[in-house]
């Protein structure tokens, strides 16, 4: 076992591992944060998608030690206060929703690109979402509620 030190969410966090244990295993079996959803484990679908210092990394492909000293943001890290983000109220009102699956990667890829770009096009908007895929939605609403957040 090795010892993970990290900040998650805005808070200094502690936690064994096994050497070999991926970001999204450890976020969802040990530290009990179910919002990251693991799909295909290959890092094609983007479900499990989390920002590591800011930026959107598929964490089923990110041995858990990486994120050593570094600052993790999870789907939970969101809210603030018990308020949504902007983000997360725009996903409802706009009915980006539909089997939630693929909707916490969506949401931290669209974060991500609002964090450094706060008033992206359309096509800068599918771009920061290309490696989230949703079986549901065909995006449309997806990339309105993000424009949306983004014009808030």
């Amino acid at each position: 076992m090795e010892v993970l030190t990290m900040k998650l969410n805005g808070e200094q966090v502690t936690v064994e591992v096994k050497p070999d244990a991926m970001l999204v295993d450890v976020l969802r079996d040990q530290l009990e944060l179910t919002g990251t959803k693991e799909a295909c484990g290959e890092g094609e679908c983007g479900a499990c998608t989390v920002l590591l210092d800011g930026e959107p990394v598929t964490s089923c492909l990110v041995p858990a030690l990486k994120a050593r000293g570094q600052e993790v943001m999870t789907v939970e890290g969101l809210a603030s206060g018990g308020d949504l983000h902007l983000l997360q109220k725009a996903f409802i009102e706009y009915g980006a929703v539909q089997c939630g699956y693929c909707t916490p990667g969506m949401l931290m890829s669209a974060k991500a690109l609002l964090d450094r770009n706060p008033q992206p096009t359309e096509e800068e908007i599918r771009q920061a979402i290309s490696g989230n895929l949703c079986r549901c939605t065909g995006y449309i609403k997806i990339v309105d509620a993000i424009k949306a957040a983004s014009e808030e």
